[in-house]
C-alpha cells in the first residue's frame, strides 16, 4: 500500500456509503441464511477496514447486537464483534462470532476480571465453540446500548491526541459531543470506565479514547460508519491550521546510496546469530516518499521519532521506537555498515535495558521478545519495514508510513507526545499476546531471501517448494510474464531479467534487494539443450550454450554472493547441473560441456566463499519433464530406443518417473542443510553410469 497517505490532511474524509451496495450485500448474505444485521455490519465494517487512515493490519472493531438461534434451535439476544485474526477490509460473516449479551453485560458489576479470565468467559458464551475468540474489546461493544458499535485508529485522530494537551484539544474539537476516556489498557478495566463516561453523558454520539483511537456508535450501520467518517472529519479539519512546514531539515549530501545498495547491509546488522544455529534473519521492505524524506531528513529525527507508538496496538508489529542510522554516502559503504553495526549495537543494549526495567516493576515475570528494530528510518533514503516474512516486514512499513503521517500532523500543531514507556511495555508484553507468540510455528527459511531463475517446471516447482517452508521468493525469466506467473503462485515477486545479460541481472538483483531486502538463496536453474555432434557444431551455437549454461551461472552467483558478504549472514548457492555434466550423452555435446563447467564453478564457489559461510553445492538431475525435455523430445528419444515414452520416463533402478517436484525437494534439502557445500545431489531414480566417483 506504498504512497497512501501522500494526500495527507488536505484530504477530507467522506463516506463511502452506497444504498445500493448495501442493499446487494444484505441480499447475497441472505441468501446464505445470514440476517441483515449481520450484511450491514459486514458491509460496514468493510468500508472502515479499506480505509487506511482508519485501521491498518488487525486494528479496530465493530459489533452489532442481534438475534441468533443456537445449535439447539434457542434464540438468544447476541453480539456479533469482531473476532481475533479476522481482517476488516475483508471480513465475512464467520469473522463475527456471536456472543451471547447476558452474561456479558453481567460482567460489568465486577470489581475485577483478569485478561484470561474475560477471554475465558468470552469463549465460554460463543453460540459456535469452533468461532475465533472475540475482539479483546468486547467489553467495551457489550457495555454500550448501542445497536451498531464502531472503533477505529483513526490517524488524524491519533495526531489530535497524542499531544501534552490532547485532552483538552479532543473537548475544543468535538465540544461536547463525544466522551472522552482517559488511556487505559484494552479489557475488562477500560469497558467498565468507557461505559461510565457513556453514562455520564448518554447522548453523546461516540467516545474518543486519549492516546489510543475512536469509538462511533448508532441505531444502524449507516448511523455508527457515518459519524465515524464525521468525527475524523474534524480532526482533520482541526489539523489543517497546522504549520505547513513542520520538520526544519538537516543537511543531507547532494548523492546518498540507494536503497537497494543499503539494504544488504542493514538486514545483516539486523540479523540475530546464536553459536551453532543459522542466523535468524528478516525480510525487510522499503518506502520512501516525499513525506518520509521531510521526516527522515528532519534535523530533530533524533527526538519526534523516538518518542513511541501512535496506538498501543502497533508497538507489537514495529517495536516502539525505530532504529535510526546515519546517511549513507555513495562510495562510503564500509564506513555506512560499521556505522549501523554500531547503532543496532546500541538499540539492542538499550531495549535490554528497557526490558529489565520494566519486567522488574511487573515482578520478572515476563520473558523478553528479541531486541531488534522492525523499523529503519534512514536520512537521505527512507524507512525499511522489518519482518520475520515479507508479511510482516510489509505491515511493519504500512505502520511506520501510518507513524510518519501521524507524528507530522501532531508536530504541526503542537508536540507530538504518545504514552509513557511502561504503558506500551504493558501492551507489549501483554500476557494475551504472549500466549499468540509462544503458539507460532516458525518454519525453516522463515525470514530468508530466494532467487530462482528460470520460470520452467523445474524454477516453478522450487520456488513453491522454497516459499512453502517459509522464504520470501523472487523468480527471474526471460519471459517476464512467466516469471510473474510463478511468483503469483509463491506470492513473490517476478522479474523479466535476461541471465545472459549482466546489467540486466544487475538490475534484476537491486530489485530484489529493493523489495525483500537482499539475498540468502540462489537457485540458478536457467538453461536451455543445444544438440549436435561435437565436431559439426558451429561456433556460435557452443558459444551460445555457453553464455546460458555457464557463463549465465557466474553472473548471477557472483551477483548474489557481493550480496551475501554485505549481509554477512552466510548464504546458499545451488546450481541446475544436469545429469550431462558426470555422465554425457552422444549429440548432447553443446549442453554437457558447459554444465561440465558449471559443476566446477559450483565446487570453485565452495573453497572460495565456504570460509564467509556462504555454501555451494549443485543438483544433478535427469529426464524431467520440463522446457529442456519437451514431449516432443521424449516422443524421439523413447521412439529410438524402442520403448514406450513411459517405459522411457521411468528407464532407472527404481522404474519410476522423476519429476519437476522430485527436483525442487533437492534444491530445499540443500538449501537447508547448513554443513554441506560443493555437493552434488543427484536426483535420476537411479543410474550408475551417472554416479559420481
Amino acid at each position: 500500500m506504498p504512497g497512501w497517505w501522500k494526500l495527507a490532511t488536505t484530504r477530507a474524509m467522506k463516506s463511502q456509503w452506497n444504498d445500493d451496495e448495501a442493499k446487494r450485500a444484505v441480499e447475497a448474505y441472505g441468501a446464505e441464511g445470514v440476517n441483515e444485521d449481520i450484511a450491514l455490519r459486514v458491509y460496514t465494517t468493510r468500508l472502515i477496514g479499506r480505509d487506511p487512515l482508519l485501521v491498518l493490519h488487525g486494528g479496530g472493531n465493530t459489533s452489532v447486537k442481534t438475534r441468533a438461534v443456537d445449535d439447539l434451535g434457542q434464540e438468544h439476544d447476541v453480539i456479533a464483534v469482531k473476532g481475533s485474526g479476522a481482517d476488516m477490509a475483508e471480513i465475512e460473516p464467520w469473522g463475527l462470532p456471536a456472543v451471547k449479551l447476558g452474561p456479558l453485560r453481567e460482567m460489568r458489576a465486577l470489581d475485577a476480571l483478569s485478561d484470561e479470565a474475560m477471554v475465558n468467559t468470552q469463549r465460554l458464551n460463543l453460540l459456535d465453540a469452533g468461532a475465533p475468540n472475540p475482539s479483546v474489546e468486547t467489553l467495551l461493544h457489550a457495555f454500550l446500548p448501542h445497536k451498531f458499535v464502531d472503533h477505529a485508529h483513526a490517524a488524524a485522530v491519533l495526531s489530535l491526541v497524542d499531544q501534552p494537551d490532547g485532552v483538552a484539544l479532543a473537548r475544543e474539537v468535538y465540544n461536547g459531543r463525544m466522551g472522552i476516556v482517559p488511556y487505559i489498557a484494552p479489557g475488562f478495566d477500560l469497558a467498565k470506565v468507557a461505559a461510565d463516561v457513556f453514562d455520564e453523558k448518554p447522548d453523546v454520539e461516540g467516545m474518543i479514547l486519549h492516546k489510543h483511537g475512536i469509538f462511533t456508535f448508532g441505531d444502524t450501520a449507516q448511523d455508527a460508519y457515518e459519524r465515524m467518517i464525521e468525527m475524523v472529519s474534524l480532526a482533520e479539519s482541526r489539523l489543517r491550521q497546522g504549520r505547513p512546514v513542520v520538520f526544519q531539515a538537516a543537511h543531507i549530501p547532494a548523492a546518498p546510496a540507494s536503497a537497494a545498495e543499503i539494504a544488504p547491509i542493514l538486514r545483516g546488522a539486523c540479523a540475530i546469530h546464536r553459536p551453532g544455529q543459522e542466523p535468524t534473519r528478516f525480510v525487510a521492505e522499503f518506502r520512501s516518499s516525499d513525506a518520509i524524506l521531510d521526516y527522515v531528513n528532519g534535523a530533530e529525527l533524533s527526538s519526534y521519532s523516538q518518542r513511541g507508538v501512535v496506538t498501543p496496538d502497533h508497538i507489537i508489529r514495529t517495536k516502539n521506537k525505530p532504529l535510526v542510522v546515519p546517511v549513507p554516502e555513495s562510495g562510503k559503504l564500509d564506513e555506512f555498515a560499521k556505522a549501523v553495526e554500531a547503532a543496532v549495537e546500541t538499540y539492542v543494549a538499550e531495549y535490554d535495558l528497557y526490558f529489565a526495567r520494566e519486567n522488574e516493576a511487573v515482578g520478572g515475570t515476563k520473558t523478553k521478545l528479541d531486541p531488534m528494530p522492525r523499523v529503519v528510518l534512514v536520512p537521505g533514503v527512507g524507512l525499511f519495514g522489518l519482518g520475520r516474512s515479507a508479511k510482516d516486514a510489509a505491515i511493519a512499513g504500512d505502520l511506520a508510513e501510518n507513524t510518519v503521517r501521524v507524528i507530522t500532523d501532531a508536530e504541526a500543531i503542537g508536540r507530538y507526545e504518545p504514552l509513557p514507556e511502561s504503558d506500551l511495555f504493558a501492551l507489549e508484553y501483554w500476557s494475551l499476546e504472549q500466549a499468540k507468540l509462544a503458539k507460532q510455528v516458525v518454519k525453516p527459511l522463515t525470514g530468508q531471501v530466494a532467487v530462482v531463475t528460470g520460470a520452467g517446471a523445474i524454477g516453478t516447482a522450487t520456488a513453491k517448494a522454497l516459499a512453502g517452508d517459509g522464504a520470501a521468493v523472487a523468480v527471474l525469466d526471460v519471459n517476464g510474464d512467466a516469471a510473474a506467473e510463478a511468483a503469483r503462485a509463491v506470492k513473490g515477486i517476478g522479474i523479466a531479467c535476461d541471465v545472459t545479460n549482466s546489467d540486466d541481472v544487475s538490475r534484476a538483483f537491486e530489485a530484489v534487494c529493493a523489495r525483500f531486502g537482499g539475498v540468502d538463496i540462489l537457485v540458478s536453474n536457467a538453461g536451455a539443450a543445444w544438440q549436435g555432434r561435437i565436431g559439426d557444431v558451429p561456433d556460435e551455437v557452443l558459444r551460445k550454450s555457453f553464455e546460458l549454461n555457464f557463463f549465465a551461472h557466474q553472473t548471477v552467483a557472483r551477483e548474489a554472493v557481493a550480496i551475501m558478504q554485505k549481509q554477512g549472514t552466510g548464504g546458499a548457492l545451488l546450481f541446475n547441473i544436469s545429469k550431462q555434466a558426470v555422465n554425457p550423452g552422444q549429440n548432447f555435446g553443446p549442453y554437457g560441456l558447459p554444465k561440465a563447467a558449471t559443476m566446477l564453478l559450483m565446487r570453485q564457489y565452495a573453497l572460495d566463499y565456504g570460509a564467509d559461510g556462504i555454501r555451494s553445492n549443485g543438483v544433478n538431475a535427469d529426464r524431467i519433464r520440463s522446457g529442456l525435455l519437451t514431449d516432443e523430445m521424449i516422443a524421439t528419444r523413447s521412439k529410438a530406443r524402442g520403448v514406450t515414452e513411459t517405459d522411457y520416463m521411468a528407464g532407472n533402478l527404481l522404474h519410476a518417473e522423476v519429476t519437476a517436484d522430485d527436483v525442487a525437494q533437492a534444491f530445499l534439502a540443500l538449501a537447508k542443510a547448513r554443513k554441506t557445500t560443493g555437493h552434488v545431489e543427484t536426483v535420476d531414480g537411479g543410474n550408475i553410469a551417472a554416479a559420481l566417483r
